[in-house]
């Protein structure tokens, strides 16, 4: 599993913001429901999202050794005004500068307290990368513009999508899906391969339902099923933001194999 570096991850979190806040200053109604996050309107999309920013950028600046509550996050919640974009703006343009200048400031490797066995501010660097990243398709999807995303983004997302399952299925099976590794799926495997990443960035990778537990790599492999299409395409439908209908991608094999994942890991 290759990481990007982390100054790689804190431009890409700045751009990040840049790119919501775009969304947030469109025009579009911040009431209107997020198509793929149905219980929450935009406005709490991007509060959200900012919220979980302030709160790494507090455990990294404080160098915590634990978890920290919300509600002793500043501004965790954002501005005070409802349905306002320019507050709601400025607290995320806000937000987005503390906590890259925090990561920045600490380097990738100081100690401090993670969810996922990673106890350095390298984890959270990578993991906030990724959430400001999917949550952007969120509202874009919500606001109807583009959405893009840089490849090695796109396939660093998806590795840290499988070592996060992977994590959780091994450490917390109590709180891992049991189905995912039951008796009958054991051996059974799922491949995905973008179609247009660019030459050298091996957008391929395997998973296979093993007992107790799932194991994966970068590359080709043959699967019980295969999703197809789209490096940004793969990503999103592999977060449950696209609909596996989607004309750009392509399904070979065991479809329900491919729904059952999907729903048993659906978080974030």
């Amino acid at each position: 599993m290759s990481l990007l570096a982390h100054d790689r991850y804190c431009d890409e979190i700045a751009r990040q913001v840049e790119q919501l806040r775009s969304v947030v200053t469109s025009g579009t109604d911040l009431s209107a429901t997020v198509p793929t996050c149905p219980d929450w309107s935009l406005e709490q999309l991007v509060r959200h999202t900012g919220g979980a920013l302030r709160w790494v950028e507090l455990l990294v600046r404080t160098r915590a050794q634990e978890n920290v509550r919300d509600e002793r996050v500043p501004s965790h919640g954002g501005p005070q005004a409802r349905a306002d974009p320019a507050a709601l703006d400025a607290w995320l343009a806000e937000t987005g500068e503390g906590v890259v200048a925090a990561l920045r400031e600490a380097g990738p490797d100081t100690r401090v307290w993670g969810w996922a066995g990673e106890g350095d501010t390298r984890f959270w660097a990578r993991r906030m990368t990724h959430e400001i990243t999917v949550h952007r398709a969120d509202a874009a999807l919500t606001a109807g513009l583009p959405y893009e995303v840089a490849p090695e983004v796109a396939a660093d997302a998806l590795d840290e999508r499988l070592y996060l399952v992977e994590w959780v299925q091994r450490n917390l099976p109590h709180r891992a899906p049991a189905e995912l590794c039951a008796a009958e799926h054991r051996g059974r495997s799922i491949h995905l391969h973008a179609t247009d990443a660019p030459a050298g960035l091996d957008a391929e990778w395997w998973v296979e339902l093993a007992e107790g537990e799932i194991a994966w790599r970068r590359g080709h492999g043959k699967a019980s099923v295969t999703l197809r299409g789209p490096l940004t395409s793969v990503l999103l439908a592999f977060y449950r933001r696209l609909p596996l209908e989607a004309p750009e991608l392509e399904i070979l094999g065991e479809r329900e194999l491919l729904e059952f994942w999907l729903e048993k890991t659906a978080f974030g």
